[in-house]
């Protein structure tokens, strides 16, 4: 059986491994996003345009929050786009994509990240750390938001 503190100190790996993946899927989200703005045509272009900018700037502020939050507990956030790509669980596009089918792809990822943040903030509260959890359920009910909206913009 496990002592008390490497049961903790495993944990504390396993938030700072999961808290990783959240800001390479930030990052990668930022560009993808960014490409999704540049990119987009149709009628729905400046709708988009301007939903897309608000979007990536969201993504670069939680990527920045949440590797600051590994920083103040002594962990290392991931920096290298090597590193990124590997810690990702989204994928990257090519442009090419019709607007609809990049908030469909929007609306993938968003699920997969409100999914993943959950179990972040299961192993946050369960390692006792309040400050990550309540970063992630704000992060967190912000896509559910936008997945909210963007299902209505797809007329789901």
């Amino acid at each position: 059986m496990a002592k008390p503190m490497e049961k903790a100190s495993i944990k504390k790996a396993d938030l700072q491994q999961l808290l990783n993946t959240q800001v390479a899927n930030w990052a990668l989200l930022y560009i993808k996003i960014h490409q999704y703005h540049w990119y987009v045509k149709g009628p729905h272009f400046y709708t988009l345009h301007q939903k897309f900018e608000e979007l990536y700037k969201e993504a670069d502020q939680y990527m920045d929050e949440i590797a600051e939050r590994i920083l103040a507990l002594g962990g290392s956030p991931v920096s290298t786009t090597k590193e990124l790509l590997a810690s990702a669980t989204i994928k990257e596009d090519k442009p090419g994509l019709d607007a609809e089918q990049m908030v469909t792809k929007l609306v993938d990822d968003y699920e997969r990240m409100i999914s993943e943040m959950g179990h972040a903030m299961e192993v946050a509260e369960d390692h006792g750390d309040e400050g990550t959890a309540d970063m992630l359920l704000g992060m967190r009910s912000s896509l559910e938001t936008h997945v909210w909206m963007l299902k209505s913009f797809l007329g789901q």
